[in-house]
């Protein structure tokens, strides 16, 4: 059990009147406690409220905002629990799936598991099914694709990634659920806070595959322990979970997803001066 502090700001230049759905809160779920959290808007004008989108339990802000300069700050105090996974956990047949899990096998806009069946079952159908069989999709897609920013974008899917073996954690996130959904796996979409070993700050994108009758969490990256994750929302791709959905004219001018673990007075060491954990630069 690990105790977060998440300090976020995103920070818009508005050209005429625009509407904003922000998904950056800490998701509501059994893992998470969330000690205290609060949202400002500038000007105070713009003043938020919380929105579910239709069919999801994804937490939602829905800001309207009027020309000039928006920002807005999100901060968290967060304790998250982790489970290690069961490394011996079976895939489990359709017929066993419960229903609200059944979405999380077909094919979506970014990961196109129909196209790239083939390819999945010649790489991984021959492999013991379970658990070991996704660690094997993972250790791949580390192996064969390249993460290099810059090399994609919000129009990338699974086979772009595959055919250009580059991309960042949103892609090898969904080259993974992909994968999964082809070998009748179902898989799902994960985005949160991590605190990187290297700047700059960022949302991170992992997924996460249903086996045992239990979600567990795979990162394909390998950028960052999947216990540090403290999760904002999960949904089939990208397209769901999107952190800002923007109509109107704005432009994103600066982003700071921070987050920092929070050191315990029992943790900290002894010093002759007290010791500040700072966040994320």
């Amino acid at each position: 059990m690990k105790t977060f502090d998440i300090d976020c700001k995103l920070v818009y230049e508005v050209g005429g009147l625009a509407e904003f759905f922000f998904q950056i809160e800490a998701a509501r779920i059994p893992e998470h406690t969330i000690l205290s959290e609060s949202f400002e808007v500038t000007p105070s004008i713009a003043v938020p409220r919380e929105y579910l989108p239709p069919n999801s339990h994804n937490r939602s802000l829905r800001v309207h905002a009027e020309a000039g300069t928006t920002s807005i700050v999100y901060r968290a105090r967060v304790v998250r629990r982790f489970e290690a996974p069961d490394v011996d956990a079976p895939e489990l047949a359709i017929a066993e799936l419960p229903d609200e899990v059944m979405q999380y096998l077909l094919p979506t806009r970014y990961c196109e598991s129909d196209a790239l069946f083939g390819m999945a079952q010649r790489t991984f159908g021959h492999l013991p099914r379970g658990y070991g069989r996704v660690q094997a999709i993972v250790e791949w897609i580390r192996e064969h694709i390249f993460y290099q920013v810059g090399q994609s974008d919000v129009t990338t899917t699974a086979r772009d990634v595959l055919a250009n073996r580059v991309g960042v954690c949103r892609d090898f996130a969904h080259v993974g659920i992909t994968m999964c959904r082809a070998l009748n796996i179902p898989a799902r979409f994960v985005v949160g806070y991590v605190e990187f070993e290297e700047p700059p700050p960022d949302f991170h994108a992992i997924f996460e595959a249903y086996l045992g009758g239990k979600w567990i969490l795979f990162d394909p990256t390998g950028l960052a322990p999947v216990e540090n994750v403290v999760r904002i929302a999960s949904g089939p791709d990208a397209m769901d979970v999107a952190f800002a959905t923007i109509y109107g004219p704005a432009r994103m001018t600066d982003i700071q997803p921070n987050i920092g673990e929070v050191v315990t007075e029992a943790a900290r060491p002894l010093a002759s001066e007290p010791t500040q954990v700072p966040l994320a630069a």
